[in-house]
């Protein structure tokens, strides 16, 4: 399975030279970007383990790219994201939010069904990598 996440899931995988030329669109448009990345990319996790700080007052990627190279040295069966935060007033929410590496291997998710009172059925997104413990979700084949 391949997950779909963020503002460009559609497209190719992202190169080095686009990744840097995001995070350029991002700072000249001041927006603040950090990088997080987790093992459970569940839809409705919105909260990924954040790395390091939020990178403000910055006005060329370098930096940023020097630290999504140092998540990945860590976590490398992790999915890791840049996110770019607009902070102005009355928008104050992520502007722009992109994978930058994901496992080799993603199991995927399935969908379990219950059924409840009045033949009422429910429905839930389980993801596979969840049966293991959190730090071994994605060990590489």
């Amino acid at each position: 399975m391949y997950l779909r996440h963020g503002t460009f899931s559609y497209l190719p995988e992202l190169t080095e030279d686009e990744v840097a030329a995001q995070i350029r669109y991002a700072l000249g448009n001041g927006w603040p970007v950090s990088i997080e990345y987790t093992d459970d990319p569940h839809p409705r996790n919105v909260y990924w383990e954040l790395w390091g700080l939020p990178m403000f007052d910055l006005a060329e990627p370098d930096a940023v790219l020097r630290e999504i190279l140092d998540c990945r040295a860590a976590f490398p069966q992790y999915y890791v994201r840049v996110l770019a935060y607009d902070a102005r007033l009355g928008r104050q929410t992520t502007a722009l939010s992109f994978l930058v590496q994901r496992p080799s291997r993603e199991p995927g998710f399935r969908l379990a069904r219950t059924e409840a009172h009045d033949r009422v059925q429910r429905y839930a997104v389980q993801p596979y990598a969840t049966q293991a413990p959190p730090g071994a979700r994605y060990e590489a084949p």
